[in-house]
């Protein structure tokens, strides 16, 4: 029986001092991104020896200074006279609330994705009213004295990297810090504008194939978090003798991807792609600003036949991987956002940004996030994840909370009859699977 989670209170958290009233246009990438809001959190133990121990006036209180400098998620997602989602910065403020459960972490069992960590720990946005605030908090306590800090942020505006730094900043307000803020909000999205005529060089078959399947959203899955030891990992990225250097996103990738493809049970002949998502924010010219708002991801695929992927040595994977980063340049992603302008007006076109064939893997690094650094000043979180995944053929890789030996902790969905399979094929001796 899932524990029950009581809401103590709840208001909306609006900037404490005047801000720009404006709207704000979002790029093209952004029109790109998941009109949905992601669900993640953080858990945090208990601290016993302070009675402020999360105090909701203190996070609130924090939470409405840093929503000066970032304004602009104070505010609403709305369309303009085009259909264009655009940001109405009305400081209407955040979605802020308390509550208590009966449960102890420790009793509530694992932190996998799911729909019951979801409802239970994530502010629900299928009211009308809520579904166009930017960001929701749900602050939990448990009966053990630990916390979790839910969170639903709309993906139309903000990406991981927006995301990290909003609530990084917000936990060192909240701690006392007088450190300068490391990355203030860049607003002007003019940077990411559509070229005049738009040019399109590029296939973006990610964006435009409308023959692929859309029946993973409403197909049963199974989620787990699974981990890597830092010797497993070594493997992975160094051969057996260390005949290689690979990254670990790379080495990972390439493992999941074949290992799901084996626990599929796919034929040899089959077509099979892997999905990444690639920051853009330093391989435009120039360099996007560090604290860019907004979404400055785009997705890139590769393709293989399973049985090339699976039965020829680890590094053709790797090769197919690196071709498809590579060509990942500032041409590549200004021909993407030429696209969305020759085509907005034809939402068809544009189907294959939210589809997935049920052969196909997506694989998204969270390494280089700062997933940890959220210390509102009792301490950095145990555990930090995401809250569901929604349909089959995904995984979330970063690294570990505090103690990490080195390994990865990795969040997958995969069909509920390949996931026993997966948990076997993926422990298996990694120097007899490569």
């Amino acid at each position: 029986m899932a524990p029950k989670v009581e809401i103590i209170e709840s208001c909306m958290v609006a900037p404490c001092e005047e801000t720009p009233k404006h709207r704000l246009q979002l790029s093209n990438l952004d029109a790109f991104a998941p009109r949905d809001h992601m669900p993640t959190f953080f858990l945090y133990k208990p601290n016993n020896g302070d009675p402020n121990f999360f105090s909701v006036q203190i996070l609130k209180k924090a939470l409405s200074k840093v929503l000066v400098t970032f304004y602009p998620l104070a505010g609403e997602l709305v369309f303009d006279e085009d259909g264009r989602p655009v940001v109405d910065c009305n400081t209407k403020g955040v979605l802020f609330s308390a509550a208590s459960t009966s449960c102890t972490l420790d009793g509530f069992g694992d932190f996998r994705p799911s729909s019951t960590l979801d409802r239970l720990f994530i502010p629900s946005v299928t009211n009308p009213k809520r579904s166009c605030i930017l960001l929701l908090f749900q602050l939990t306590f448990f009966k053990c004295g630990g916390v979790c800090l839910g969170c639903a942020s709309h993906h139309s505006v903000i990406d991981g990297v927006t995301l990290f730094n909003f609530i990084n900043t917000w936990s060192d307000i909240a701690r006392g810090s007088n450190m300068i803020i490391s990355a203030p909000p860049f607003l002007d999205c003019t940077v990411l504008r559509a070229r005049s005529p738009p040019i399109v060089s590029f296939d973006h078959i990610e964006y435009t194939n409308c023959n692929f399947l859309e029946d993973k959203f409403g197909q049963e899955c199974e989620t787990t978090i699974l981990t890597l030891s830092k010797a497993q990992l070594n493997t992975l990225k160094h051969g057996s003798h260390g005949e290689r250097n690979l990254s670990t996103y790379k080495a990972v990738a390439v493992h999941l991807w074949s290992t799901a493809c084996k626990a599929r049970e796919l034929a040899d002949g089959q077509e099979t792609r892997l999905y990444m998502w690639a920051n853009a924010r330093n391989r435009l010219k120039p360099p996007l600003s560090k604290g860019y708002l907004g979404n400055a991801v785009l997705k890139i695929s590769t393709q293989l036949q399973v049985g090339d992927l699976v039965s020829k040595p680890f590094e053709f994977g790797i090769a197919k991987i690196d071709e498809t980063i590579n060509s990942v340049n500032d041409e590549y992603i200004r021909s993407l956002v030429d696209l969305w302008e020759k085509h907005k007006g034809e939402k068809e076109k544009i189907k294959g940004s939210r589809s997935y064939r049920t052969v196909d893997f997506l694989v998204v690094s969270w390494l280089s996030l700062p997933t940890y650094e959220a210390d509102f000043g009792w301490g950095k979180p145990w555990f930090m994840g995401k809250a569901s995944m929604k349909y089959a053929g995904q995984a979330y890789v970063m690294r570990g909370g505090p103690g990490n030996n080195g390994g990865v902790s990795i969040a997958i969905a995969l069909e509920s009859e390949n996931m026993p399979r997966f948990k076997k094929m993926v422990h298996m001796p990694l120097e007899a699977k490569i």
